[in-house]
């Protein structure tokens, strides 16, 4: 939801800061005032074209920014954390500068970044309905979006996407083996001979180093025999006599001495406590000593340096190889086997793999038909209700139609000794082909969407799609469970909470008890969705729960190097009466005044 919006130097509007309301807002003023410098504020952070000749007279500089709530697990927030921006207090800043030169900046939550980010997450905020909008609601992609989020069909679509990625998969490893070449085959012959050869020698992890260790200690045995001995003979003269000359006792002999003397001691005083310390510390020195033992005694057997140096060298072979460590090398053989599988392309692999995937497929098209079906039935009740809608939009003889057509065969499959088989063409959103055909008036060919209306048309149709998604979403029909939060958005967009709804040129065309319907229409669309028109008739901005008036300054008759200014300011109260009463009839006399005061008053759902 946009919370604020600012803009500077923007066309004639050199400042301005429009606070929306979270339901409807309208944005009127005269013809010519700069309304669609609001729109160019809001196409510029949603990543839109940067047009320097927008920037205002003598100013380096345009620049906008809004400020948009979002929710914590919002696709916005999503998309902003991964681009390494985090929302802060729940909130969103996305801004765009553009300079006279021509260059432009986006930022989002002061951070620079790629404009493509912009786009990304503006998308999920923003969606402008105007005449603009004609080239992307005529895309079938868009077109099949918003028939899914009207549907509700998430979990048919997400079990259907799951069973065509595992078709998908099995289709790109069938290719692989099917297209081997020499290169494929050699490579499956290296790979055997390297897993013959590894499986030869037997590595075991931490193997190399263990030999290593080992014959560290061989090389320098008799290093470690007179270490270990004179070490002995000066901690326990009893475990081995070093030096057959010397008639020194050895630590142990002196500790036990050093005790036995502080026990003879008969005065009182802490002698025991030292005495029991002494021997302590002698139990810890025994132990010292059997270990130091241990390695007078330790037999290599047999071993031989020659054998042990040729079996360290033809594992360093494989860790030069395959390593960095024996683990390594393991690892490389195991995968390496299940590569040969892949890369052995015998008629009995194939064949089995064949049938695998004919089990997939039949998977896909189960899930693909339970998708359709959802659609089918959806895009009924959708069109029946947007045509109802359109009725009283003063659209009388217009009706809209969604055709739900399961795609064309994509050829044949199968290979070997299979027989070859026509199959459904499946992509991963589905089997259908989705189309949205329009009729204006009674009697007109039925067009695309998008090529067979005008630009107020097509905003009132926009209109008409949204509400009726938003009334089936919300459980008007009684076949599902209220859900605002995935209420149905526009093409490529989901109108949660967090979405913003722009209309433009909505009213062109209307007025009378039509104009009165449309304001009706899209307060009640402001109920679940933000909602900002800009309008000229009385009639629709009665309903809005804000509105802001866009007034055209003329230049002073004293400086007229600034030109024409345009301010932005909000009316409310008497404001609004008088603002009410001049887009009724130009005027603000009593009666026209009465008249604004008796229409604001009538205009509530």
């Amino acid at each position: 939801m946009l919370e604020e919006l600012d803009i500077r130097n923007l066309g004639p509007i050199r400042e301005a800061t429009i606070t929306p309301a979270a339901g409807m807002t309208a944005i009127t003023g005269e013809t010519g005032a700069g309304k669609s410098m609001l729109l160019s504020a809001l196409n510029l952070i949603s990543g839109g074209p940067a047009d320097a000749g927008r920037v205002s007279a003598g100013a380096s500089e345009a620049w906008a920014q809004g400020i948009f709530a979002v929710s914590d697990h919002s696709t916005a927030a999503t998309i902003a954390r991964e681009a390494g921006v985090e929302p802060e207090d729940g909130e969103l800043f996305l801004s765009r500068t553009v300079r006279a030169a021509g260059r432009s900046r986006a930022v989002l939550g002061g951070k620079s970044l790629p404009k493509s980010v912009l786009v990304a997450v503006a998308g999920e905020l923003i969606t402008i309905h105007g005449q603009a909008e004609q080239l992307k609601i005529a895309s079938p992609s868009r077109q099949r979006d918003f028939l899914d989020r009207a549907a509700g069909d998430d979990a048919e679509l997400d079990a259907y996407r799951e069973a065509w990625r595992a078709l998908a998969a099995m289709d790109e490893r069938l290719a692989r083996l099917r297209s081997q070449e020499s290169s494929a085959r050699q490579r499956a012959d290296y790979l055997r001979e390297s897993v013959d050869h590894i499986n030869e020698v037997d590595p075991h992890p931490g193997e190399d180093e263990e030999l290593k260790a080992k014959r560290d200690r061989i090389e320098n045995a008799a290093e470690i025999a007179e270490g270990v001995s004179r070490a002995l003979a000066s901690l326990d003269s009893s475990q081995l006599e070093y030096d057959s000359s010397s008639e020194n006792a050895g630590a142990s002999d002196l500790l036990l001495q050093a005790a036995q003397a502080l026990r003879g001691i008969r005065a009182s005083g802490d002698f025991a406590e030292l005495a029991d310390r002494l021997e302590s510390l002698n139990a810890e020195l025994q132990d010292v000593v059997f270990a130091l033992s241990g390695h007078l005694d330790e037999d290599f057997g047999d071993a031989d340096l020659d054998t042990l140096n040729a079996r360290i060298h033809e594992l360093g072979e494989l860790t030069r190889r395959w390593g960095p460590t024996l683990a390594d090398v393991v690892a490389w053989r195991d995968k390496a086997a299940f590569e040969i599988e892949d890369l052995d392309a015998s008629p009995e692999k194939l064949a089995e793999l064949e049938a695998e995937r004919e089990q997939l497929y039949r998977a896909a098209v189960a899930a693909a038909d339970a998708l359709s079906a959802v659609r089918a039935d959806s895009a009924a009740r959708l069109a029946a209700r947007v045509t109802a809608e359109l009725e009283s939009l003063a659209m009388a003889g217009a009706s809209l139609e969604i055709r739900v057509t399961p795609r064309a065969t994509s050829g044949t499959t199968g290979g070997g000794k299979r027989e070859a088989i026509e199959e459904r063409a499946l992509d991963q959103n589905g089997g259908d082909d989705i189309a949205f055909l329009f009729t204006p008036y009674e009697g007109s060919p039925q067009l695309p969407m998008g090529k067979s209306a005008s630009g107020g048309e097509l905003s009132r149709l926009m209109l008409a799609l949204e509400l009726s998604a938003a009334d089936m979403h919300a459980g008007a029909d009684g076949e599902r469970e209220k859900k605002r939060e995935s209420t149905s958005g526009s093409f490529g967009d989901a109108a949660t909470s967090d979405m913003t709804f722009i209309f433009d040129e909505v009213d062109a065309g209307v007025g009378g008890k039509t104009a009165a319907e449309l304001g009706r229409r899209l307060a009640r669309l402001a109920r679940t969705s933000q909602v900002i028109v800009v309008t000229h008739l009385a009639q629709v901005a009665s309903w809005a729960d804000a509105q802001f008036v866009v007034t055209k300054i003329p230049p002073d008759a004293d400086d007229d190097a600034v030109g024409v200014v345009t301010t932005v300011n909000e009316v409310r109260d008497d404001a609004r009466v008088h603002e009410v009463a001049r887009m009724l009839s130009g005027s603000e006399s009593e009666a026209s005044l009465d008249h604004a005061r008796e229409l604001l008053a009538s205009s509530t759902l």
